[in-house]
């Protein structure tokens, strides 16, 4: 019951006129369902598990098209085949007709709202999935900022929200969410309010060796409205992935190597234009540096010129 009322709390909008509608993936047995719909929130239900699907489709014909409930995987949303999809496989454009939702101009309002508890087996690929298409405007975010309120495990909180210099938790995905997302917790409850039983009756929690991990968060991420001025557009954001990616891959070097390693003659007097000290380690920069470097960068025609951009074709398409 705590849970719940804190879950109604923080998704309930403030103000008059109807609720946005918001999109619940993976409800299971529908407990935070019912708890979003007691909130007078409009619900699209997308469940990809066929034995919980008559309970759900059950609940949605006993209300008034406040209850809407869709056979489909979140995680398997615009996947790279070719042909038609085949279910629980969803294509965003469809399931946005489906729900009566517009693209809407990127710096306009949040058009939907995302609720959902984040998998743990694969929680971080996860995420990189969704910032790649926050960054390319791809999938969800072709409509607008799309706000996402997640469960994700304490770890993978910590990480978002980690401080430059902070060993372990300062990561390229730390740099990336920051520059792209307002980071919001609205909730921490201990990982024993959760049905998460593992084989030998205890809790099925991910193992951290050097980061906390005794609770899951509920983290709202809203785009940044700002994300797309200056020199970061959709069209070269995955460049920006790919250099921050590589920055932080050494996190102990120095930033002056890695441009030197780009071929960049100029990477002195480049680092004194930024007022980047020029023996700055790669996770002493905070998330602007990397942003106002790329920048920088776009404007050296040297270094288009470079291996850089064949590399990141290769990991593009590996990806």
């Amino acid at each position: 019951p705590r849970l719940a009322r804190t879950v109604q709390q923080c998704l309930q909008r403030a103000g008059p006129g109807p609720q946005p509608a918001l999109l619940e993936f993976a409800p299971g047995p529908g407990i935070l369902t019912q708890t979003l719909l007691d909130a007078g929130i409009r619900v699209v239900a997308l469940e990809s598990n066929l034995a919980y699907l008559p309970k759900l489709q059950s609940l949605e014909k006993s209300l008034d098209g406040q209850l809407k409930v869709i056979y489909g995987d979140f995680f398997r949303l615009d996947p790279l085949v070719t042909g038609a999809l085949k279910p629980p496989a969803v294509c965003s454009e469809k399931l946005f007709e489906t729900m009566g939702v517009a693209a809407v101009p990127w710096r306009a309002d949040v058009p939907l709202r995302i609720f959902g508890i984040m998998p743990h087996i694969l929680e971080r690929n996860r995420l990189w999935r969704l910032l790649f298409g926050l960054y390319e405007c791809n999938s969800l975010y072709k409509y607008g900022r799309v706000e996402l309120n997640l469960f994700i495990s304490e770890r993978e909180y910590m990480v978002l929200t980690a401080k430059p210099g902070q060993t372990w938790a300062y990561q390229a995905l730390t740099v990336l969410t920051q520059i792209g997302c307002e980071i919001e917790l609205l909730h921490m409850e201990p990982w024993s309010s959760f049905a998460t039983s593992s084989k030998n009756g205890g809790l099925a929690i991910p193992k951290s060796k050097r980061l906390p991990n005794d609770h899951l968060c509920l983290v709202r991420l809203t785009p940044q409205e700002n994300l797309f001025t200056g020199g970061l557009k959709p069209t070269n954001a995955s460049t920006f992935i790919f250099m921050v990616k590589q920055c932080l891959a050494k996190p102990k070097s120095r930033l002056s190597d890695r441009l030197n390693s780009w071929s960049l003659d100029n990477g002195g007097k480049l680092l004194k234009a930024l007022e980047i000290p020029k023996n700055a380690i790669m996770r002493d920069l905070y998330p602007e540096d990397y942003r106002r470097l790329f920048e920088a960068l776009q404007n050296s025609s040297m270094f288009t010129e470079t291996w850089f951009y064949e590399e990141l074709e290769n990991i593009r398409t590996i990806n």
